[in-house]
């Protein structure tokens, strides 16, 4: 049993995380600020069922505040999973302040007060974003991300570098996870899967963009999870005669990707929502919007080399399961009562 710290606790990939911790026998202290950055009764609703949970400590506060992380980290832990972060393309072109204070501000923070305590491992989530344009086929850690086409992308490089730093000034192991698209229950409701799901209930038209013409690799939640503690378990060590590249450092930092390397078609993504629903979808083809890319696929043979795991959930299969649980919390009007939020 190890004492484990996780930020950004509510959110969906940190809710998930925790639940899993916690059933690992691990004990866990979970921190969120509960902003705004999207329907805050959601981030309380995950919140809830957590604190059912034993071993379990929940806090309320802001990583940007010193007093906080201080008090936070008097005593140190052996694992921080670092998830606290503003996301989501789309609102970081209209606040992009708001996002350099949460993704930058605050890691920063953080990474004061482990590079005092220290910390066996730092895991942190990084994202997919990252490769920009210059992402596309198969992008494995060692491409370069000097090409991010939103101010999100632009403060998940700018944290990976500042995690450099600490781990190469102050020995610290550290690894950054490249998400792509972590999709399934309880997920937020500003991405594709819950904002599709809830149009073709509401009757709604769904906007797609670049007239469906885009692709992405969709990571089931429970593999972005099994990935994460089993890298967890992995921390990286200083390597002076390591080759230095994109991906890999002489400090004890490197990044993986978490994805599952079988990027789904729009359309297809489209057509499972609707199969599992059984509600055939009005699609309102639009052109590409900002800050968005055509096409998003990780190399996985570094997380498989590492892990021995690889993400393998069929997108099918998880839209199913997500179909089920928004069903469960969003009944279409007429139908039997939702379940109490957390219920």
């Amino acid at each position: 049993m190890s004492r484990v710290l996780v930020t950004g606790a509510a959110g969906f990939i940190g809710y998930h995380l925790a639940e899993r911790l916690v059933a690992d026998g691990h004990r866990v202290v979970g921190i969120d600020d509960l902003n705004p950055s999207y329907d805050p009764a959601l981030k309380e609703a995950r919140l809830a069922r957590l604190a059912r949970l034993d071993r379990i400590h929940l806090v309320r506060g802001d990583l940007t505040d010193r007093d906080t992380i201080s008090s936070l980290l008097r005593r140190p832990f052996e694992r921080v999973f670092h998830l606290a972060a503003h996301a989501g393309v789309r609102r970081s072109i209209e606040d992009p302040r708001s996002y350099v204070s949460a993704n930058l501000a605050g890691t920063t923070e953080l990474l004061r007060a482990l590079a005092r305590t220290g910390v066996e491992h730092l895991i942190y989530a990084s994202s997919s974003s990252v490769y920009g344009l210059g992402g596309g086929a198969a992008s494995h850690e060692k491409l370069p991300t000097a090409h991010p086409t939103s101010p999100y992308a632009a403060t998940k490089i700018a944290a990976e570098a500042m995690i450099h730093a600490f781990s190469h000034l102050h020995a610290l192991p550290a690894t950054g996870l490249r998400l792509f698209t972590v999709y399934g229950p309880w997920g937020r409701p500003d991405m594709a899967l819950f904002r599709f799901t809830e149009a073709i209930v509401a009757g709604r038209p769904l906007p797609v963009f670049n007239h469906g013409r885009m692709s992405r690799d969709f990571t089931y939640i429970d593999d972005a999870v099994e990935a994460i503690v089993r890298i967890a378990e992995r921390p990286p060590s200083p390597g002076p005669d390591r080759v230095l590249d994109a991906g890999s450092s002489t400090a004890p930092h490197r990044v993986i990707n978490v994805g599952s390397g079988r990027p789904v078609p729009l359309s297809v993504f489209i057509d499972a929502i609707e199969a599992a629903l059984g509600i055939p979808a009005e699609r309102e083809l639009l052109p590409m919007q900002p800050g968005d890319v055509l096409s998003t696929c990780a190399d996985p043979s570094r997380l498989e080399a590492l892990t021995g795991f690889v993400p393998r959930t069929p997108v099918v299969e998880g839209v199913e399961r997500f179909v089920r649980w928004y069903l469960e919390h969003h009944p279409p009007p007429g139908s039997e009562p939702a379940l109490v939020p957390g219920g």
